[in-house]
């Protein structure tokens, strides 16, 4: 996983007002928690944070204002609703060798068994253990021939070295679901028919 490196400055006004003129320079409101420190109040460059923020846990080494360096991970992130701008950013404050859970994105590859089975992703990402600076973006997973009433187990999915479930092995993770038959309008019309006489 790479590293994003971003510059972050300190902040000192809090409250609505203060967070709309940051997001009016183009910038984001944040703050970094983590190892029992003190949680601090950050304003990051809103284009650079939005690029990083693309890749899924993404790693990111704060410079913050030109005097500490963090290493932090995104832990929750508001987006405008309608726009979808960032509106604020929580940072997980991570050091190298440490374990971190996280949920990583799951994608499916291949193609069902014929007959319009439908794949349900119960779990859109999988909650797993990972050396910070080692956390897989995603896991993919082969959905190939299965037939209705089959599905994958967290178990079943192959994990990268040193990444281990954070989950019970036996959740489910996708399940096949059988087509709904709809019933043809000809059997409906003659239903009508006979309500009617």
């Amino acid at each position: 996983m790479s590293e994003v490196k971003i510059s972050a400055e300190t902040r000192s006004e809090f409250g609505k007002g203060a967070a709309r003129r940051i997001r009016r320079d183009s910038k984001v409101p944040g703050v970094l928690y983590g190892h029992g420190g003190d949680p601090v109040h950050l304003t990051l460059p809103g284009h650079d944070l939005l690029l990083a923020l693309r890749t899924p846990n993404v790693l990111i080494s704060l410079d913050i204002d030109g005097k500490t360096n963090e290493l932090a991970i995104p832990k929750s992130v508001q987006r405008d609703p309608i726009k979808g701008f960032l509106e604020h950013v929580d940072l997980l404050i991570v050091k190298r060798g440490e374990k971190v859970t996280v949920e990583i994105p799951v994608h499916t590859e291949g193609e069902l068994a014929p007959g319009g089975n439908l794949l349900e992703h119960v779990l859109n990402a999988l909650p797993v253990e990972a050396e910070a600076t080692h956390i897989p973006e995603s896991v993919t997973v082969s959905v190939e021939g299965l037939e209705a009433g089959a599905s994958v187990l967290a178990k079943d999915i192959k994990l990268p070295n040193g990444t281990t479930l954070a989950v019970e092995e036996d959740a489910v993770v996708l399940q096949v679901l059988a087509a709904q038959a709809e019933e043809s309008e000809g059997e409906e019309a003659e239903g009508d028919e006979a309500a009617e006489a």
